[in-house]
């Protein structure tokens, strides 16, 4: 008695049986034919057929809104433009307007460097649709100094050597303006969470911190904190 082997289907599953028997072997043309796949079913009503063809993209339309007017309140002025929903305030800014003081680098809310205050609010605004922004104030960092004289937070940037590039400096002192507003007498700890939001890839941090401080004590008239 031999050994063979043989290819049985099983529920669309194919296993391999080994048994013995007397029998003659099976040729490898029958193995083939026992192990071959069903035929497929012909296309027709109900079953799946030749795909259609894809029209030219020449024929294709493209759908959906075009540039809509809209009105942004920015650093006490108002300004008309026609955009896109799609464009988010930061782009508006830049592309549209030449507010160019924020900056575009991570473009998904995660580095600060394109922060406004809008509507009295942190925000990035490369997270923000220029149509959402309509009907509340924006302010930028063009919009903080006061007929050429800085504001104590820039001020105190420059003299507490609070940059190294500069790239994220404009972010950074918007977002301690914004901050300093809500928390005008603060401690270290308090500037340390409150501008966790913001990344300065130099790592300035230090002198950022004693620029805040610098600044509210300023603003407070020279009254040192505690």
């Amino acid at each position: 008695m031999k050994d063979r082997a043989s290819c049985v289907k099983l529920r669309g599953l194919q296993f391999l049986i080994t048994e013995s028997s007397s029998s003659r072997s099976l040729d490898p043309a029958e193995v083939k034919l026992l192990c071959q796949d069903p035929p497929l079913p012909r296309a027709g009503p109900g079953r799946a057929g030749v795909a259609e063809p894809v029209s030219p993209a020449a024929d294709v339309q493209i759908l959906g809104p075009g540039k809509v007017p809209i009105t942004l309140r920015i650093n006490g002025t108002r300004q008309n433009l026609s955009v896109e929903p799609r464009v988010t305030l930061l782009d508006a800014l830049r592309n549209y307007l030449d507010y160019t003081g924020a900056k575009k680098v991570c473009d998904r809310a995660t580095c600060g460097s394109c922060t406004v205050i809008l509507g009295g609010k942190m925000v990035y605004s490369c997270s923000v649709l220029a149509i959402e922004a309509q009907g509340k104030d924006i302010t930028t960092v063009e919009g903080l100094s006061t007929n050429g004289k800085l504001a104590p937070i820039q001020a105190a940037f420059v003299e507490n050597d609070a940059q190294q590039c500069g790239f994220c400096t404009p972010g950074f002192v918007v977002a301690c303006k914004a901050f300093l507003d809500k928390h005008p007498s603060p401690t270290l700890a308090d500037v340390e969470k409150g501008l966790g939001g913001n990344l300065c890839r130099c790592g300035t941090y230090a002198g950022v911190r004693q620029a805040v401080l610098a600044a509210a004590n300023t603003m407070r008239g020279g009254q040192k904190n505690g």
